[in-house]
């Protein structure tokens, strides 16, 4: 019991123990909560927080490609006007 406590520095009953939530987990020698007691919060955080910058990063991307088919549409417009005032002068000389 005391190779728990001392892998949980700053708590003497061993416990895996959440700050500000009140829970408390059985002791767990695979945990080592060493300074932070916090950390499996902080955990799941890493976690939402990667999933908030892939979106992020997702719809950077689709703006991206919708900014790409804009201009391509722009291009594809000017193109046809030329082909357009090309045929008129022709068909006018």
């Amino acid at each position: 019991f005391r190779q728990y406590a001392e892998q949980n520095a700053g708590n003497l009953n061993g416990y895996n123990e959440v700050q500000n939530v009140r829970n408390q987990v059985a002791p767990n020698p695979r945990v080592q909560n060493v300074g932070n007691q916090n950390g499996l919060i902080g955990v799941q955080r890493n976690v939402i927080q990667n999933q908030i910058g892939n979106g992020i990063q997702l719809q950077a991307e689709e703006y991206d490609l919708m900014a790409a088919a804009t201009d391509l549409d722009e291009i594809e417009e000017v193109n046809a006007n030329c082909i357009l005032m090309a045929n008129l002068q022709q068909a006018s000389s």
